[in-house]
């Protein structure tokens, strides 16, 4: 290691530490990698880690053996480079933060004659657009009840039909398709919905008007809803009673860490007021750097194509590097960008407000009793998997063979993560690589978690780790299985118990041990997954199957089809070349001329 660093370049670059097994522990950048890199250590009178670095760097370069880098054109590409390679490879010694949600806005096109209010994630293209948010939580909920009090244009389509509908006859809207309401009174209609997304308290009145209303004609559901409406929209910004006396908008970011959470707590102000408000929490340790936390939070949130108002970001904490974070948002978001840490005054004050809240947030959070510390101590994990991703396969005598992986995220299932696998692959052993590969191929789009759990023995668990070291992903696994008591167990009948298999050792809990039972959980929703995508399949396997046998092709030729193609969508775009040779030219003019559609 010592040749390569006293070989590096002045260039700019990305640096990566590796230890004795060839996984990755750090990745940081520079804008002259030599000099970096050799502020790490001291050479006399033997290389040996430079004392004055943090704990978390010492710990590091104890255990650094090799070292990789990626030279780059400027800074900025660094910066990005790192960024990326963090959130995809999760190296040991990063902190990685998985707050990188795009949030919706409210946006209107008043170049129209009868604009309608829609939500969006990107920037939309026109001369006359206007935004609104974001909106981390309740975005959808505050867009439904401005078309539930304000008489809208309802629907996409309504304009188009040139008729009142239903929508007109329940007072809904005003038939701008038959001209009952004039472009001008129409716009006035919109100025007040502007004027209530932004002060809620009028929309709160009307609500809790009609849930009134719905109770005393005791339409108790319909009075429920307007219920949760209202506290979603209740809930969707901090109150505060700080003043700018002006229309600023202004994002603040304040982000804070214990020995055993951390939390981020983003704070949306628009035209002098708190629109809205969002915080995420995240697993902390010694290896917690602020300056990284920081970098991560603002480069993952600020996307190209955001539609972003604020120019001015308000951080809680002055980072290393945050000059340079805020000349790469400006080269990105084509605007000059200021990234301010107030000292003073009302924009202090805003920062205090987001401190609080970031420190009730880390109070309650601590107040759940959570039992993934007890996990990571028994099964001597790395970190405290406080996001784990479970998989599981399923097929019936090699038919419709599917994979599942479900995601388990800060306590609660995160359903919008789940994903579905269709497998090629024949046996479990493949389908498991198969589906382990794709998911790896996907971690630059979506971090690793910090735990991989198996439904399926030693055998696997080795299978992913291999996987996971020629990728450099630093990620723990640990598999679980059913082993037969006696001669006659299997998974619905006999005698049987979960072993579960980690690096360490293999653990045979008692059934009532809680920690047993939160892996088996995690393994039971991977397999309830994976058998409703299976069954989902089959069936509509069978119907293209009866479709193909009505046709006069048999089983026989459908089987040898499908071996060859993989699906009956291939089979259905082969060319007619490709048919002839996988099965005849009587097969080939039949799927060609009848065009089956399967």
């Amino acid at each position: 290691m010592i040749t390569t660093i006293q070989n590096l370049p002045d260039d700019p670059g990305v640096y990566q530490y590796f230890d004795q097994n060839d996984r990755l522990l750090y990745v940081g950048k520079a804008k002259n990698l030599k000099n970096r890199v050799k502020s790490y250590w001291r050479f006399t009178p033997e290389l040996h880690p430079n004392p004055k670095q943090g704990l978390r760097i010492l710990r590091m370069l104890e255990q650094a053996v090799k070292i990789e880098y990626i030279i780059v054109e400027s800074e900025d590409d660094a910066l990005i480079l790192e960024n990326s390679l963090i959130k995809q490879l999760n190296p040991k010694y990063n902190i990685l933060l998985r707050d990188d949600k795009t949030y919706p806005y409210i946006y209107i096109d008043e170049s129209q004659d009868y604009p309608r209010f829609e939500l969006t994630r990107k920037v939309v293209k026109g001369k006359n657009i206007s935004y609104y948010g974001p909106f981390p939580n309740g975005g959808k909920v505050l867009l439904d009840t401005l078309y539930e009090l304000f008489p809208l244009v309802q629907k996409k389509s309504c304009l188009r039909e040139g008729k009142a509908c239903l929508f007109h006859q329940i007072e809904k809207c005003l038939a701008p398709c038959e001209g009952k309401i004039s472009p001008s009174e129409y716009q006035k209609i919109v100025n007040d919905v502007k004027k209530s997304i932004s002060k809620r308290s009028i929309l709160i009145e009307q609500l809790n008007g009609k849930m009134v209303e719905f109770a005393m004609n005791e339409r108790y559901e319909e009075a429920a809803t307007m219920r949760d409406n209202i506290k979603t929209i209740e809930a969707l910004s901090i109150s505060s009673n700080i003043d700018l006396a002006n229309n600023e908008n202004l994002d603040i970011f304040a982000i804070i860490n214990t020995e055993s959470r951390g939390v981020i707590v983003k704070l949306f102000m628009r035209a002098g007021r708190v629109i809205s408000s969002s915080f995420s929490t995240f697993r902390a340790s010694d290896m917690y750097d602020e300056n990284e936390a920081y970098k991560q939070a603002l480069l993952e949130f600020y996307h190209v194509d955001s539609p972003q108002i604020s120019k001015t970001i308000l951080v809680a904490h002055a980072f290393e590097d945050q000059e340079e974070v805020a000349t790469l948002l400006s080269k990105r978001l084509e605007r000059k960008i200021e990234i301010l840490h107030p000292l003073r005054g009302a924009k202090s004050n805003l920062i205090t407000l987001a401190l609080k809240n970031a420190e009730e947030v880390l109070k309650k959070d601590m107040q759940k009793e959570k039992i993934e510390p007890n996990i990571a101590e028994l099964f001597e994990l790395s970190k405290v998997p406080y996001h784990i991703e479970s998989f599981d396969n399923s097929h019936m005598m090699g038919v419709a063979t599917v994979g599942a992986m479900v995601v388990w995220s800060e306590g609660q299932w995160s359903k919008s993560n789940y994903r579905r696998y269709a497998l090629e692959a024949k046996d479990e052993y493949g389908q498991m690589k198969e589906m382990l590969s794709r998911r790896i191929e996907s971690f630059s789009k979506n971090s690793p978690p910090d735990l991989w759990i198996l439904d399926g023995g030693e055998t696997l668990r080795r299978l992913a780790v291999s996987l996971l070291v020629t990728a450099k992903v630093h990620l723990d696994v640990i598999a679980i299985a059913k082993e037969k008591l006696d001669a006659k167990a299997h998974r619905a009948k006999g005698a049987a118990k979960d072993i579960i298999y980690t690096e360490q050792s293999v653990f045979e809990l008692k059934t009532t041990d809680k920690r047993l039972q939160w892996v088996q959980r995690q393994r039971d929703e991977a397999h309830r997954f994976a058998i409703t995508y299976h069954q989902n399949k089959k069936r509509k396997d069978d119907t293209q199957n009866s479709l193909l046998q009505k046709k006069g092709i048999g089983p026989a030729t459908i089987k040898k089809l499908l071996n060859y193609f993989g699906t009956f969508k291939a089979i259905e775009t082969a060319s007619h070349k490709e048919l002839s040779v996988a099965s005849s030219e009587k097969i080939a003019n039949i799927l060609k001329t009848d065009n089956v559609k399967y």
